[in-house]
Order: structure tokens, then sequence, then C-alpha cells
């Protein structure tokens, strides 16, 4: 429903004008003219899902005379100020970030940082609970905006040696919105690709917060349940079961708040498709790749009848190279391979 809701929203950033001149009646969002960037494309596009700026258009320009005249501004002026929505983070002394984080903040990020409860709540129909808000403000952060404002700022995606190049991120596509260097440069036609990119950032926002309150959000009370019981399925309290769900990064947040950080080494679910259960060996933290516990090297590469006669486990279908995964044909099977692997922890 709110899926529905929504999209009838953001469908009406169609008729939101894209302007470079102030013309009477008219209320404005301000951010800067020329080549423009996913942080302000969603910048103003964000504060157009708010009732409040409905029915602003977008005034594309850097002459302060104007943009004086708008409600909002972001991405220009030199100024930060919550208090007259000035949303500038290009200015030496701006070294703002989430409370708690060390991605400094791109115009997108100001935004978010200010009025990003509100907009959630708005996307989700006024439906969620503070505590619930709380968990879905911190997710689309670090799931969706931090990449926006780090990538704005120049903030490398880690240190070290880079093996690969990532050109197809939001902001990437976003860039390739902007007109070639050998097509006409116009204001009317630069002002209609940015409106292309409002369209596309603002689509991108509401899906993944739908996703996460209507997908990723049920699964927390799933896991919340897994963890209370998971000493019934192993004595060690190191194995969950779960059906197949987005478990991860639930996961990883209420080990936090039950004070067990790191204590799971496995989860067993169902394959989506049917006729197998999987062991999933837990990752040290969200996003990374390192495992808690790896199975075992020697199960590594091999697969059914090879793999059972090696693990002594009846059922077994495969484990991955990387130990990070495998499949039993029963459940009990899977439990068999978990618990072998934690009564057999290799040393590193």
């Amino acid at each position: 429903m709110a899926g529905r809701a929504f999209n009838k929203s953001v469908a009406k950033l169609q008729s939101t004008k894209v302007l470079s001149a102030v013309l009477p009646g008219h209320k404005y969002i301000g951010t800067h003219n020329g080549t423009f960037h996913c942080d302000e494309a969603l910048a103003v596009s964000m504060l157009k899902l708010l009732p409040r700026f409905a029915a602003h258009d977008i005034l594309r320009t850097r002459d302060m005379n104007k943009l004086e005249v708008c409600e909002a501004v972001v991405d220009v002026g030199g100024v930060y100020d919550p208090k007259t929505i000035r949303f500038d983070h290009h200015q030496k002394t701006f070294t703002g970030t989430m409370d708690g984080e060390k991605t400094k903040l791109s115009s997108a990020g100001l935004v978010y940082k200010h009025f990003g409860r509100d907009i959630i709540q708005t996307i989700c129909d006024n439906s969620l609970s503070d505590k619930v808000l709380d968990i879905m403000y911190q997710k689309m952060y670090k799931g969706f905006i931090e990449h926006i404002d780090g990538i704005d700022n120049g903030v490398e995606v880690a240190t070290g040696e880079q093996n690969y190049s990532i050109t197809t991120s939001l902001s990437s596509r976003v860039g390739y919105l902007n007109t070639r260097w050998n097509e006409p440069q116009g204001d009317d036609i630069v002002n209609t690709r940015f409106h292309e990119a409002m369209k596309l950032t603002v689509s991108e926002f509401v899906e993944r917060v739908l996703y996460y309150y209507e997908a990723w959000l049920p699964a927390r009370t799933i896991v919340e349940t897994a963890l209370a019981n998971r000493f019934t399925l192993h004595a060690s309290g190191e194995i969950i079961t779960l059906p197949y769900c987005p478990w991860k990064s639930h996961l990883y947040d209420i080990e936090q708040e039950l004070l067990i950080a790191g204590q799971i080494k496995f989860v067993l679910y169902e394959d989506s498709t049917g006729g197998m259960w999987r062991i999933q060996a837990v990752n040290v933290e969200d996003g990374k790749f390192a495992l808690r516990l790896g199975l075992p090297t020697a199960w590594r590469g091999h697969r059914d009848d090879e793999l059972s006669s090696i693990a002594g486990i009846p059922g077994c279908t495969f484990i991955h190279a990387g130990g990070f995964i495998g499949g039993n044909k029963s459940f009990e099977g899977a439990l068999a391979m978990a618990a072998y692997t934690l009564e057999h922890q290799e040393t590193k």
C-alpha cells in the first residue's frame, strides 16, 4: 500500500519545473547550475517528497540574489545553516558528519540528516514507531546515503591497492546524464537532464526505503526469535536456523543489543528452491568477506558423494571453495556439518 501511494508521489516530480529564472508566484528549492551530480539531484528530490516542499520548483543558479528567494538551498551558497535550510558543504569550515560516523556529508547527506526521519515516515504513511524509525533511519544512511556522501567528497571506499573500478553506481549513472562535451549546452537542455537525474535518484531512494520497510524489516522479529532459541538448536549457542529471509544485518545489530557480538558462527536455512538445506558461515562484520569460522578446508570444493565420504556426514551436496557456504539434503545433515566444524576448529 505504501509502495503504490509513493509511486504516485514520485510521479508528481514529472510536473516539477527546473528553471534558471525566477518567475512570479513560484516557490523554489535552489541549487547550482552547470554540471550536476548525484548529491544535489537527490537532495532536492528528497525535499520534494515532503508535503512542505511538494509544490516547489527547482531553481538552478549561482546568482546569490536569486538564491535568496528560495526557501531551501542545497550544494551552493557557501552556507550551512539548518534553521534557514541552507545546505552547502563546500566551504573550508565544513566538517559535518552523521552522529557517530566519519564520512563527510554531501548536500544529500545534509538533507537526510535534518529531514530523513520525516521523509521516511512520509514514505511509510507515518506508520513507524520511534524505535523502528531509528532503525530505518540508520539503515538508509549506511545502505544508501553514505556512499553518495563519500563519492561526492572524494572519500575512497577503502585504503590500499584498487583491484577494480565501480562504474555503475547511482552517482555514475547520474553523471552520465549530463550533456556530453559535443552536445548543445544550453540551460534548458541541462535543466531537462537534471530533471531526469532527480527522477532517477528519488525513485531509487524510495524503492530502497520500501524494500527495507516491506521486506527487510519484517525479518527482524524472525532473527530475534532464532537468537532467543539458539541453545535449543545446539548446546554451543553458536548456530541458528532461519527461514529464507534477509537476516545478515539484523543479526549483527541484535547481537550488539544482546551483548553477544561475534557469537553466532553458522546460519542454517532451507534453499529458496527447496530440496536442500544451506549452511552459511557468518562474516566477521556486515559487508566484510572475512569469516568468523569457515567450513573445514578439507571439505572445500568437493560435492555430493565425494564430500559426504570426506566429511563422514550423509547427504552433503557441496562446499564452496571459499568455505563460506555449503549444503546438505537434510536439516539434520546441515546441522551435523555445522556442529562438526565447531568441534574441530582449525587453527589459523
